[in-house]
């Protein structure tokens, strides 16, 4: 197996897990005030880099918890960047101990499957509210394609007709080796955003070569670690470890099998950890691994980590070409477009499930997956670790 591959495949494979990056990365920019050139230079550079060092296709994503949460709230972006230096820590700390590996030993297979399928299953629901215009996003900007000069055709929402044409091309070329679902998806919602009004928006700087500034908020204040402490990394640290080490860890054994012996849990963390104190710096938002985006990834076609420097250098090369104006461009890709990416990794994720035996494996992960569509996967996780271990007694059963 080639560590490096580059071709039309690889490339629509890069692109495939855009439906879950680009909307809360847009939304931190336009809600919260987080930096578009250190935000989207963070993302590449982090592709880049984690791509070369593992050799396989690795994913990169917002920390959701902390994303939704922040967004919702619309907190500062000092509270923000304070959550990212926290995260780092915790993760370093549990990476280099290999506390982390005694996690993953008392964590049954049942719960990892369980936390694969609650994420594939929150994909696929964000994927739709995305098409049917009811997102966080959609909301706040009270639209359903926010960005477009339409919002309807006849009776229907614009985001609704582009959302079941993309997908109806991706099933047709899903499987299509010379013509890749991801890339005609992609760049034919971006010919579509230009034909319906979006346009980009340059407004104080043009072209030209931009770096980013350090700390560009400054460092946050006690009281800012204090509240992203509680209100933010808590929540965010079991989902983390169950689905960005854990489970993510354990779909890239089965996607790469011995490629991927590199990627253990402990170098996990520290990836991550590395990733969030450079986005800390660069006034980014917090980063993570994943198991749904790695889905998405192989779902439209990556098999290398050629697809992770194809990416890279394109949120890298954008992000010194465009500066601040960076977001524009991406506001050109209809966020319908964007959910049906999410339908199609989501619903890769969910079929991990197909490889558990007993009943009461079913119902550890299923029991995860209503926790988690009733609270958060967070939760999901704790309760279905609990209920595993309790359900080993013999006498009990589903």
């Amino acid at each position: 197996m080639k560590k490096f591959v580059f071709n039309r495949m690889e490339l629509a494979g890069s692109l495939g897990d855009l439906g879950t990056l680009l909307p809360i990365a847009m939304a931190m920019v336009l809600i919260n005030g987080l930096n578009p050139l250190g935000l989207f230079l963070s993302i590449g550079l982090f592709y880049v880099l984690s791509g070369i060092y593992f050799g396989i296709t690795v994913p990169i994503q917002p920390m959701k918890v902390i994303g939704a949460y922040a967004i919702a709230t619309a907190m500062s972006a000092e509270q923000i960047l304070a959550s990212s230096l926290i995260m780092g820590l915790f993760l370093l700390i549990i990476g280099l101990t290999g506390a982390i590996d005694l996690i993953r030993k008392i964590t049954p297979t049942a719960v990892i499957r369980g936390v694969q399928l609650s994420t594939g299953a929150l994909l696929v629901s964000g994927g739709i509210k995305f098409m049917i215009g009811a997102s966080t996003y959609q909301v706040l900007q009270k639209a359903v394609e926010p960005h477009l000069a339409w919002q309807a055709l006849g009776p229907l929402p614009i985001s609704l007709v582009i959302g079941v044409l993309a997908a109806v091309v991706t099933l047709l070329l899903l499987d299509n080796t010379k013509i890749p679902a991801g890339l005609v998806v992609v760049v034919g919602g971006l010919a579509t955003g230009l034909l319906l009004g979006a346009r980009m928006d340059f407004t104080n700087q043009g072209l030209g070569f931009y770096l980013p500034a350090l700390l560009p908020f400054g460092f946050p204040g006690e009281a800012d670690f204090t509240f992203a402490l509680f209100a933010l990394v808590l929540p965010q640290l079991p989902m983390t470890l169950g689905n960005a080490v854990l489970a993510y860890t354990d779909l890239s054994r089965d996607y790469f099998g011995e490629a991927s012996d590199k990627l253990t849990n402990r170098k996990a963390c520290v990836s991550m950890a590395l990733a969030n104190f450079l986005s800390f710096s660069l006034g980014g938002m917090p980063l993570c691994h994943g198991a749904g985006g790695l889905a998405a990834h192989y779902r439209f076609g990556a098999r290398s980590a050629g697809s992770n420097l194809m990416i890279g250098v394109l949120f890298t090369g954008l992000a010194l070409l465009l500066g601040n104006n960076i977001t524009g461009l991406f506001n050109l890709l209809p966020m319908s477009v964007l959910g049906v990416l999410l339908v199609f990794a989501g619903s890769q994720l969910t079929l991990t499930i197909m490889e558990l035996k007993t009943r009461k494996d079913f119902f550890v992960a299923t029991l995860i997956l209503g926790i988690t569509l009733a609270a958060n996967l967070a939760a999901g996780f704790i309760v279905g670790m609990i209920v595993a271990q309790v359900l080993k007694w013999k006498k009990l059963s589903v």
